[in-house]
Formats: structure tokens, sequence, C-alpha cells
């Protein structure tokens, strides 16, 4: 499960999807311009694509049905339930794996209530739903991250390597949120912390900030990406290599937001950039998914309750 992304290039299926995220409430006609903008810089969101490749390489590796299911667009996650307890033979345990590796309830609350209105509109037929939690540490998961920025450097030119700066990103959060999710934000820096020990860098090569703080008003979390440019620069840095780590695939937050956003605002200050490759199809990753659907399955997991909330299944 991940967040979806517009049907179309359309102005009016930009704005009817971020309303879908907004909750219903109506986005100013400027922030549809601006997103209407950014989709069509970057050609549209590969997102889905990429989301059902994810889910025909785990069902491979598990031998289970996989199936997808977009929280603000289609396919649904009601049709991925659907489609799960229509399979021959029919489905009646189901993983549930949010495609971030951090895991907060309070932002992520959303999939567990999109979950539980699937089982009621499917009545009967609705499979037991286990959601699984933060999988922020899974080992495989860590390696893969690890190898993409290792595999960075080691393309990078002798004297850019001697030089380069490595900025760890995860997407922005209100101040207001943020305040009540320390374990989460405890989260984000952990995997941080455990793909730069196994790429073997140094406490002085990277640094942990935020990336696509949105447009809501009141204070995001900060250092942002943009703040750290002009200071990287101005102590001699001379290359930024950028490391979303939260984000499995390419979408809208990688190929707008770090791709061209952090790519002018680190030329803007002079310095060479560079991102590591998303994880997308990555074998570890799929390893990673695999491992977090048969702990989720496996005796003793929790299962989803009507109330969102987990009970011993």
């Amino acid at each position: 499960m991940t967040y979806g992304s517009p049907r179309s290039l359309e102005r009016e299926d930009i704005r009817e999807y971020l309303a879908r995220v907004r909750g219903g409430r109506e986005p100013d006609p400027a922030l549809v311009d601006e997103f209407t903008r950014r989709y069509e810089v970057i050609g549209g969101s590969p997102l889905i694509g990429i989301t059902r490749d994810q889910a025909a390489a785990l069902g491979a590796r598990l031998g289970w049905p996989v199936e997808v299911g977009m929280r603000f667009s289609e396919p649904s996650i009601l049709a991925g339930l659907s489609t799960l307890g229509a399979a021959s033979p029919g489905v009646t345990e189901v993983a549930a794996i949010v495609l971030s590796p951090q895991y907060s309830p309070l932002l992520m609350n959303g999939y567990a209530t999109a979950i539980e209105a699937a089982r009621v509109a499917l009545g009967q037929a609705a499979p037991k739903v286990t959601l699984a939690g933060a999988w922020h540490e899974q080992p495989a998961f860590i390696a893969a991250l690890a190898n993409r920025v290792t595999d960075a450097l080691d393309r990078l030119p002798p004297d850019e390597r001697d030089s380069v700066s490595i900025l760890m990103t995860a997407h922005s959060l209100p101040r207001r949120v943020a305040d009540q999710e320390p374990g989460y934000l405890a989260q984000l820096r952990s995997t941080a912390e455990s793909v730069a020990a196994r790429a073997g860098l140094s406490d002085r090569q990277w640094t942990f900030c935020w990336q696509s703080a949105g447009h809501e008003p009141g204070e995001w979390m900060k250092p942002d990406f943009a703040d750290l440019m002009p200071e990287i620069a101005g102590r001699g840095g001379r290359t930024v290599l950028v490391v979303p780590v939260q984000f499995l695939a390419d979408h809208l937050e990688i190929l707008y937001d770090v791709d061209v956003g952090a790519r002018e605002q680190a030329e803007q200050s002079g310095l060479v950039f560079r991102r590591i490759e998303s994880l997308n199809g990555d074998p570890g990753l799929i390893d990673a998914l695999a491992a977090v659907a048969r702990a989720a399955l496996a005796p003793g997991s929790e299962t989803l309750t009507p109330s969102g909330a987990h009970r011993p299944g």
C-alpha cells in the first residue's frame, strides 16, 4: 500500500487527488496549478506502475498472491482486498504492508481506517488482515539502501569522492505533528544511522535532514536540505549526494523535489548534485518485503480490529 497518484496530467484529476490527500478539503487553485506544473515537469508519476512491479516481484518470491492498494487513488485498498478475496483458492489471511519502512500510528492510521472500511464493504467475504508495523531496521532493506550509497560513491570521480557531503533525507513534517511522534522520528534517524554504518560512512560524511516540506502554514521540521546547501558550499564542499531513507520508489517527491528542486538549490550554491538510484524493484527490497509479510502472518502477530487498533492474532 502507498499513497497513489493522479489519474492523469489533467488539472481536474490533480485537483481531485489533492482534495483526497487533504481529507476532502478543496485545495487552493494556486496549489493545483503548482502541482500540475510539477507533474508535467516529470511527465507524470510512475509510482503506481512501480508499485505493481514490486507486487509482482514479491508474489514471485513468496509464491503468494500479492495485490496493490492506493490510499488516495485507484487501484484502491478495497479493490486490492476484493481481488485477493476472489482469488482461487480464496484468500482468508492478508498481510498489509505500507511502503514506508518507518511506521507512525498518527500519520498512517488512514491505512488502517481504509482497510477496515474495505472489510466492512466486503462483509462475510472479507479476509483477516494483519497490518505490518515498522520495518525500518530490516536487514535486507538496510543492505539494499547502503549498496545504493556505495554504488553512487563508486561512480564519483576521485576528487568528488573525497569531498562529497551525503544528505540522508526524510519527508518533512509540521513541527506540531513531529512533537507527537518522537518514536517515528527516532525510526527515521535509526535507519539513516544503520545505512551509514553499513556503507562505512564516517560521522563527518553525512547529515540527516528533511525534504518536501508541505504548503500548510506553520513551522516544518529543520534543517531542510535547502538550508544545508549554502552551508556545505561555505565550508568548502564541492559535491552533495542525496540519499532518501524513507521513499522506496521514484515518484513526485523524488523526481521533482529532489531531482529538480534540490538540484537547483545545489547548483545555485556552486555544488555538484548527485542522488542515489531509488530502490524500486531492487531484489534486496523484495527480500525485505518478503520477510515483513512472513513476520506479519506468523503465529502471535496482530490483526486489525474495527477501531483501527490491534489485538493479538
